[in-house]
C-alpha cells in the first residue's frame, strides 16, 4: 500500500468518526442488514433501508461509496443512505472491494453484481424495477459514471467484459463531486493520480487511464444526470467539463454548484447528516430522482 492510500484511510476515517458521532438509525426507517451479493462476505455485502410506513413497492436509489478506490464501506455510509430512504426510497447502500487488496476492476465488478442483485430481488424487498436510480461520490461518482458507460456504450462493454446488467440502464443519477478524468501528472499534491498505482494494476498506464475516464464513454444514451459540486470541493474542477459533454449530446441533466449557508462547504459535504447545507443538496437530488417517477 502506498503511503497515500496509508494516509487516506487513516485521515478519512478520523474525519468521518467525528463527523458521524452520535448518530442512530431513525425511528422510521426499517433495515436489512449485511446481505451477502457475492462469494466475499467481508467485502461483497450490503444493507437495504426502507421507510417503516412505505406502501407497495419503492422506487429505488443505490448508493456508491467514495473514499479515493481504497477506503470507505457500507457501515460508514449508512447515515447518509437512511437519511435518503427518508425521503421516500428503497436504498440499497453496499461495500465493494477496496484497493490496493483488490485492483481495477474489482469494485466495477461488484458494483455490476449489486445492480444485477436489485434486479434479481425485487420482489423480495419491494424494490420497483421500473425507477432505479443511483447515487455516488467522489471515487463513488467516477465509478457509477463508468457503470452508465457500461450500460449504454457497447463498445466500452465489450472491452471491459464484465457482467453488466442486461438491457438496464438507471433511470436517472447523481454525481457528486466526482472525479470524471483523471491523469497522472507526478505532482506530490495531487491526490487522485498519486492512488492510481494502488488502484490499476499498471500504474496508470495509457490504456488503463482511457478505460476509466468516465468521459470517454459518454454518449447521447448516458442516463438524466444531477451534478453537484461545492465551493470547497478539491474535484470542483471536473463538473463543468462534464455537464459541457452531456449538453452537448443532448442529455438530459442540471449541474449544481453548492455555497455554505455560512461558511465554505468542502468535499462530500453532503454525507453530514448534521449539516443543512447537505439537507438542502439530498432534499433536491431527490426532487430531482422523482420528476421521473
Amino acid at each position: 500500500m502506498s503511503a497515500m492510500a496509508d494516509q487516506v484511510r487513516k485521515l478519512f476515517k478520523e474525519g468521518d468518526d467525528i463527523r458521524d458521532a452520535g448518530l442512530t438509525t431513525p425511528e422510521e426507517i426499517e433495515r436489512f442488514d449485511d446481505i451477502v451479493y457475492g462469494a466475499d462476505p467481508t467485502w461483497q455485502s450490503l444493507d437495504v433501508y426502507r421507510r417503516k410506513d412505505a406502501e407497495g413497492k419503492q422506487p429505488v436509489i443505490v448508493s456508491i461509496h467514495g473514499g479515493g478506490w481504497v477506503y470507505g464501506d457500507k457501515e460508514r455510509y449508512q447515515w447518509y443512505c437512511m437519511d435518503l430512504a427518508l425521503r421516500g426510497f428503497a436504498v440499497v447502500n453496499f461495500t465493494y472491494r477496496l484497493a490496493p487488496e483488490y485492483q481495477f476492476p474489482a469494485s466495477m465488478e461488484d458494483t455490476c453484481a449489486v445492480f444485477n442483485w436489485v434486479l434479481a430481488h425485487g420482489e423480495e424487498y419491494g424494490f420497483d424495477l421500473e425507477h432505479v436510480f443511483a447515487v455516488g461520490d467522489s471515487a463513488g461518482a467516477h465509478m457509477l459514471g463508468l457503470f452508465c458507460g457500461l450500460c449504454t456504450d457497447p463498445a466500452y462493454a465489450a472491452a471491459m467484459d464484465l457482467d453488466v446488467p442486461k438491457d438496464f440502464v438507471p433511470t436517472a443519477i447523481a454525481l457528486n463531486c466526482g472525479a470524471y478524468t483523471i491523469k497522472i501528472t507526478g505532482d506530490p499534491t495531487d491526490f487522485t493520480g498519486a492512488l492510481m498505482g494502488d488502484f490499476l494494476p499498471e500504474g496508470g498506464s495509457a490504456r488503463e487511464l482511457e478505460l476509466i475516464n468516465v468521459m470517454a464513454h459518454v454518449t447521447d444514451t448516458f442516463p438524466p444526470a444531477y451534478i453537484m459540486t461545492c465551493d470547497g470541493d478539491f474535484l470542483h474542477d471536473g463538473a463543468g467539463p462534464l455537464s459541457s459533454l452531456l449538453r452537448e449530446l443532448g442529455v438530459m441533466h442540471e449541474l449544481h454548484i453548492f455555497g455554505g449557508l455560512g461558511e465554505q462547504l468542502g468535499h462530500v459535504f453532503h454525507c453530514n447528516m448534521k449539516s443543512e447545507d447537505a439537507r438542502r443538496c439530498n432534499d433536491d437530488e431527490c426532487r430531482f430522482f422523482k420528476r421521473f417517477l
